[in-house]
């Protein structure tokens, strides 16, 4: 019996560096448009939904705590504390927001479609508000004022559609991997 627990854990372990892993590969992903998508918010939502709230949490809380070392992982291969406290840090730790709804959801309706979807939408927007907020402040802090209309424009408006399409594409995998993947 210790060994099949031994095993679990390290299964555990294995699955958050892996989904750790691939939300910085991820976040390599650079889509060319007038401002560029990538990948970030599709691997936080499949590491949420896929490993379930804590194994998924646990994965984006390593993501980020590698990336504020200085390893590399963050979009444009860039690391650092500075990348947190720049402006568009805080849609970064909003990602650790979306993952902890994901798992509230989860402990609250179970593993319903219905309730992954849309833990999957008030995730995104906190991950917005709170990205924003933070936006707000710092731009504020060094540039100036600015309109709360602006900063959505610049910040929200663009990404709605891409992160809704993520979040399609996020679902339809996690439908299909769930089978593969161990969940408690």
């Amino acid at each position: 019996m210790k060994n099949t627990k031994t095993n679990f854990k390290t299964i555990d372990l294995v699955y958050i560096a892996v989904f750790a892993a691939l939300i910085a590969i991820c976040s390599w992903i650079s889509i060319p448009a007038a401002v560029p998508f990538t990948l970030q918010t599709f691997a936080v939502f499949l590491a949420a939904a896929l490993l379930g709230g804590k194994r998924g949490t646990l994965s984006v809380l390593v993501y980020i705590l590698l990336g504020a070392i200085g390893i590399p992982v963050f979009a444009g291969f860039s690391g650092g504390v500075g990348v947190l406290f720049g402006t568009t840090g805080g849609y970064i730790i909003g990602f650790i927001f979306s993952a902890l709804i994901m798992w509230l959801f989860e402990k609250l309706f179970g593993r319903k479609t219905w309730a992954l979807v849309l833990s999957m939408i008030v995730g995104l927007l906190v991950c917005y508000a709170f990205g924003t907020a933070w936006f707000m402040f710092m731009y504020i802090r060094t540039s100036g004022a600015v309109m709360l209309s602006t900063v959505l424009g610049w910040c929200v408006f663009p990404f709605i559609l891409p992160d809704c399409i993520k979040i399609f594409m996020a679902f339809t995998l996690c439908k299909a991997l769930r089978k593969v993947i161990k969940n408690d």
